[in-house]
């Protein structure tokens, strides 16, 4: 068994992880009573330790099976999911929470490795990366749902029930993913982790792409930012550009493979995913002070421009990052590029939150001019990491 029954499990894993973050900020607050400042300070440092961590763990996974690796990591982030139940204080709060944020890169990592290894081409591996995400965003969209009942009976067993399914969610994954059959290993000696660290090209093209992620930031706290203090349009019109975009990603995502074929198609799809990015910023910079259906109607318009630049980025990142590793290191490699997402993404809410609060509707500008700078170098770049990748009776070079 491979890719099919890894399809399965993500997708239950993903309903799991959808009832979670619609539920976990009421229960930390209202069902354990922690302060604000409590829950953003561990959410925080739980999310630099997984920086640190992804390249060990996806280092891990090249030395050992990645399945059992992926396997182990996700028995972990059970065991602290099921571990907040018996949170009583801040310092038992922060280990639960370490100890399930801080796997969840590598893990990612890991997973991104097995399936290279399970699949051979590239075109091949991005479309099935691509069906992973289409998986995860369905069980997502599921989880929200049932998520949504849970804070509708704001009940402490609600919450607790909401937990212990999660639980069994990581449970199926875990499972289904030593279900998998062995994934294939490259010939020859296995690459020092460490070579991801020394490999500038790389390092450098995975760097600028993970700039395009901060596309989630820009719906998940810059357009409800947006439409409460700049617009009269409904703040229900937020969860709206939710549904649009969850739906877009399971159209659109498979089909956006295809243009990620090899790493250097990936970097014009890149470019061409910052520019849209960029169009939709600079339609919802029109909307300031707006109402009514025509308002409403740009903010659409925007949201559709965002699934077409989200999904194309998605697929350039695979292209690049997958297409441009190292094979006998794939786990460092994706730990990398893992490390690198993750970064932005610790620092998106406050990109939008200061360019909004602070520039209105320029802040929008400015987020297009960001997502223009990131794409421009993405091909230079990307032409300088493949004359450093291993050509035929020449070894590879990590650096130039």
């Amino acid at each position: 068994m491979g890719l099919r029954v890894l399809l399965w499990g993500r997708g239950v894993s993903a309903l799991g992880d959808g009832l979670w973050f619609t539920t976990w900020a009421l229960f930390f607050t209202r069902v354990l009573g922690l302060p604000l400042v409590t829950v953003g300070v561990g959410m925080a440092v739980a999310g630099a330790a997984g920086l640190l961590a992804a390249v060990p763990l996806g280092a891990v996974a090249d030395r050992h099976d990645p399945r059992a690796v992926l396997a182990a990591i996700t028995v972990v982030r059970a065991l602290a999911m099921a571990s907040y139940l018996a949170v009583d204080g801040t310092w038992s709060f922060l280990a639960a929470t370490v100890a399930f944020t801080a796997p969840a890169n590598g893990g990612n990592a890991v997973r991104t490795a097995l399936i290279a290894g399970l699949v051979a081409d590239h075109a091949d591996r991005v479309r099935a990366l691509a069906r992973q995400r289409v998986a995860q965003h369905v069980g997502y969209a599921i989880g929200a749902g049932v998520g949504a009942l849970v804070l509708t009976a704001d009940t402490r067993a609600a919450y607790t029930a909401a937990i212990a399914a999660n639980v069994v969610t990581f449970g199926v994954l875990a499972a289904t993913t030593l279900a998998v059959r062995k994934p294939s290993r490259p010939d020859g000696r296995r690459a020092d982790p460490r070579v991801v660290v020394r490999d500038r090209p790389y390092l450098a093209v995975v760097a600028v792409t993970s700039v395009l992620s901060l596309c989630w930031a820009m719906l998940s706290t810059g357009l409800p930012l947006w439409l409460s203090r700049a617009t009269d349009l409904p703040l229900a019109l937020g969860g709206v550009v939710v549904v649009v975009s969850s739906a877009g990603i399971a159209v659109l995502q498979v089909p956006a493979s295809r243009f990620a074929r090899d790493p250097e198609q990936a970097a014009r799809t890149a470019v061409r995913s910052g520019v849209v990015l960029a169009a939709s910023c600079a339609l919802l910079a029109t909307t300031a002070g707006g109402a009514g259906a025509v308002g409403a109607a740009v903010v659409v318009a925007a949201a559709l421009l965002h699934v077409v630049g989200e999904a194309g980025y998605v697929a350039a990142g695979w292209g690049l990052s997958v297409g441009l590793m190292r094979e006998e290191a794939r786990g460092a490699y994706q730990g990398a590029s893992e490390a690198a997402t993750a970064t932005v993404q610790l620092f998106g809410p406050a990109v939008f939150t200061f360019a909004l609060g602070g520039l209105g509707a320029g802040g929008w500008l400015a987020a297009a001019a960001i997502f223009l700078a990131a794409a421009a170098p993405v091909p230079a770049l990307t032409r300088w990491a493949a004359r450093t990748r291993a050509m035929p009776g020449r070894p590879a070079r990590t650096s130039t």
